[in-house]
């Protein structure tokens, strides 16, 4: 159903966000390797909640 693949976007986005605000503050201390991490943690977040947007819209333009 693309309500769930909705709410699983809605979940990464969040989950990306978090870790984004969390590499911020490990750069801004100089820690820049946790940051890196965080960053990449970040990303693929992004990319998986990505994934399920284009999943969700597929699933409304067929159920049209």
């Amino acid at each position: 159903m693309a309500r769930e693949e909705h709410n699983k976007a809605a979940e990464h986005h969040e989950n990306a966000a978090k870790a984004h605000r969390s590499a911020a503050e490990h750069h801004g201390k100089g820690d820049h390797a946790k940051g890196m991490e965080h960053a990449n943690t970040a990303k693929q977040h992004s990319q998986t909640a990505h994934q399920h947007s284009e999943q969700a819209h597929s699933k409304s333009q067929s159920q049209k």
